[in-house]
């Protein structure tokens, strides 16, 4: 399985995108400082989750909301209060 997934730092208005296959080890990776992108902003929260039979669906996916204002603008609307926990 390959997932994408939004987390949101617990202390700062920061939303991050992200694509792996192994979701609980990326999110403890993320919140002890293992990725360069992300440090400066942990702690996290996972506020969002979509699963993928196909690598390449799920990096298409994350590539969508990265790159495509529309679409993460809609992902943001559809867990707006997930956002302002």
């Amino acid at each position: 399985m390959h997932y994408v997934y939004a987390i949101k730092s617990t202390t700062r208005d920061f939303l991050y995108i992200g694509c792996t296959s192994d979701l609980k080890r990326r999110f403890e990776e993320h919140n002890d400082g293992q990725s360069i992108s992300t440090k400066p902003f942990a702690p996290f929260k996972l506020v969002y989750c979509e699963a993928y039979l196909s690598k390449k669906d799920a990096v298409v996916r994350e590539r969508q909301l990265k790159h495509k204002g529309a679409a993460i603008g809609h992902l943001k609307r559809r867990i707006n209060n997930s956002l302002n926990e």
